[in-house]
């Protein structure tokens, strides 16, 4: 009903007469109940209601519900950290055995992840690479394919995902897309429109905005059909609750409320109350904000591109941008405040250039209020090998610039007189 710059600040929590305005922290761990019998009913999910904050919690709950609403799902779940929810995402629906189709300019932590601790528990990878044609991507699939996993716009070579292309390999062979929408948010980007199944973010990004709370967040469309024999987790009785089958109980919200009760239950990476309250202060000026980034970051990018010292500049608002035309598709408002580029002279002056920066920081953090910058090859991706490193798409020189919501003039100005020093 309302606008998207309406659901950042009215969405998650309406509250009644003479409860507080906005939303308040609940920091319990558990509720009393007068009744032993619905208590029993709760843990038996016969009933709706919080009886322990591991499994939910009014503050989480409203701030779910918002998320939810911002990207047009059924259900959202908050985690501890974005790693926690794509972890979850996951092995939601993939056990020992299975195999995963990942783009492979990912997160440098979540192909770590990927590649090592969820193949030391039986789960294999396929990664494909940006540049990936619908026949190498259908290429990739096997029998025992679960799921695709690729980010919208990845980090930090800000490749484009063609997500209609994606969606469709994926629903071809049966299994759901899983689209990490960290950098563009949904803000600018709705993957769900474009066929994507789940969604998951590092809410300590441009969701929370000002680099002060950890958390992550799965989302579910709804739209995913579990009951085509791939999935038996969801279609068949799971004993631990009685025998509950989550397809036939939940219905389109099955896969959410397997990750809740299940994952969330055994594995309890849960976000805390004070984090969520401190995101959802966040949400409340997203919209606002993911305007000032992409607005900020198109002038310093053309500052970059034009600039002699710079080897080359990856930002996908830059009509010289190969990503330009599908960015315009699928992010058509702008994409995020992030930007890699190479500093010519190699890793040396890329050190030098960050060193002399003095408005920038250079910092792990990205996609916050204030610009930063880092060198993705020696920190986020350093675990990677030289080819994993160009798969990725991140050379020696990269620099990956995160601009904030500062006077442009001003983080122009840092940079200009940066490069003059090399």
């Amino acid at each position: 009903m309302y606008k998207l710059d309406t659901k950042c600040v009215q969405s998650g929590y309406q509250p009644k007469n003479g409860e507080a305005r906005v939303v308040p922290i609940v920091q319990s761990t558990t509720y009393k109940y007068d009744s032993a019998e619905t208590m029993g009913k709760l843990f038996d999910l016969e009933e709706d209601g919080f009886f322990y904050t591991r499994l939910g919690n009014p503050t989480l709950n409203a701030v779910e519900m918002k998320i939810a609403d911002l990207e047009g799902g059924v259900g959202a779940m908050l985690t501890a950290s974005g790693m926690s929810a794509s972890l979850i995402a996951v092995t939601n629906i993939c056990k020992a055995g299975d195999h995963v189709v990942c783009a492979a300019a990912v997160y440098g932590g979540t192909f770590n992840l990927f590649n090592k601790t969820l193949r030391d528990l039986g789960i294999d990878f396929t990664f494909v690479l940006p540049s990936a044609t619908a026949e190498e991507l259908n290429a990739a699939f096997k029998d025992n394919t679960r799921a695709v996993f690729t980010e919208s716009l990845s980090n930090p070579s800000l490749d484009v995902t063609d997500i209609e292309m994606y969606a469709n390999a994926a629903h071809s062979h049966k299994v759901p897309l899983i689209i990490d929408n960290t950098f563009p948010t949904p803000i600018n980007c709705r993957p769900f429109e474009f066929g994507a199944d789940i969604i998951v973010h590092s809410t300590s990004k441009y969701m929370d905005g000002h680099a002060v709370a950890l958390g992550g967040v799965v989302v579910d469309s709804g739209n995913f059909n579990w009951d085509n024999g791939n999935y038996p987790m969801l279609t068949t009785p799971d004993e631990t609750y009685h025998g509950v089958i989550y397809t036939k109980q939940f219905g389109k919200a099955a896969y959410m409320a397997k990750a809740r009760v299940h994952l969330m239950r055994d594995l309890g990476p849960q976000a805390s109350p004070q984090n969520a309250f401190l995101l959802d202060l966040g949400l409340d000026t997203l919209a606002l904000r993911m305007e000032r980034h992409c607005s900020n970051a198109q002038k310093v990018a053309e500052f970059l591109e034009d600039n002699k010292n710079v080897e080359w500049v990856n930002y996908p608002g830059l009509k010289s941008n190969k990503y330009y035309d599908i960015a315009k598709k699928y992010m058509p408002n702008g994409s995020c405040g992030v930007i890699s580029f190479g500093v010519k002279g190699g890793r040396e002056n890329a050190a030098k250039v960050m060193e002399a920066l003095h408005l920038a920081a250079i910092v792990i953090h990205v996609a916050d209020v204030r610009t930063c910058v880092l060198h993705p090859a020696s920190t986020t991706h350093r675990q990677l090998s030289d080819k994993q490193l160009d798969d990725a798409g991140i050379s020696p020189n990269m620099i990956r610039l995160s601009v904030g919501i500062e006077n442009s003039e001003d983080i122009i100005a840092d940079f200009k007189q940066a490069l003059e020093k090399i």
